[in-house]
């Protein structure tokens, strides 16, 4: 499995993302951007048959990171964030289960049923997670940290089996990031 200089520019770029992302920094946003254009070139173009969802997932991350990234300068007139760290609270976790549900089965009879899929399920699940994660990320909840766990814990051995080795270490790192953002979010944000 040789690793392309796309992956790994990919994956240093998308590694400095997660790492801005657990330190609560805004640049977490520009540096996931390259990253994320490149991975979506990866799945979509470069492997046989393609990660789908995945591509489309990167695609997605453009425009939830420029979103995420002008949220996250947002102040009010007393210079306070408009979206400090908070945690979901129902009606948004229940959204958000919504959300994944409603996104995994669209994707999974779409990749089953109209491609040349052959990792739907997997597939789906990690784009599901991972859409709901982004969307917790811009606007700062620490549950984004939650749904990336799950994301991360799926997309290690579907990457794997992408035979793109790189990546699948990645997801393996980011899994373990997920995890020390989550508690380094409910700890320097005196979050309980």
């Amino acid at each position: 499995m040789a690793i392309s200089m796309l992956e790994w520019l990919s994956t240093i770029a998308q590694v400095l993302s997660v790492w801005y992302a657990l330190k609560n920094n805004v640049l977490v946003f520009p540096t996931g951007l390259v990253g994320v254009l490149i991975a979506a070139y990866i799945y979509l173009f470069r492997i046989v048959p393609p990660l789908y969802a995945e591509g489309l997932l990167h695609l997605y991350y453009v425009v939830i990171s420029v979103y995420g990234w002008y949220a996250w300068l947002l102040r009010r007139a007393d210079q306070t964030l408009v979206f400090p760290v908070t945690w979901c609270n129902k009606k948004e976790r229940l959204l958000g289960l919504l959300i994944v549900f409603g996104s995994w089965s669209a994707l999974y009879l779409w990749l089953q049923y109209k491609t040349d899929s052959n990792t739907p399920v997997a597939d789906a699940l990690v784009t599901s997670f991972s859409v709901l994660g982004m969307w917790w990320m811009a606007k700062r909840k620490i549950d984004n940290w939650i749904a990336y766990m799950i994301s991360n814990a799926v997309a290690v051995p579907l990457n794997y089996y992408k035979e793109l080795s790189l990546f699948s270490l990645m997801y393996l790192l980011f899994f373990f990031m997920a995890w020390s953002g989550f508690k380094a979010w409910k700890k320097d944000m005196n979050i309980s």
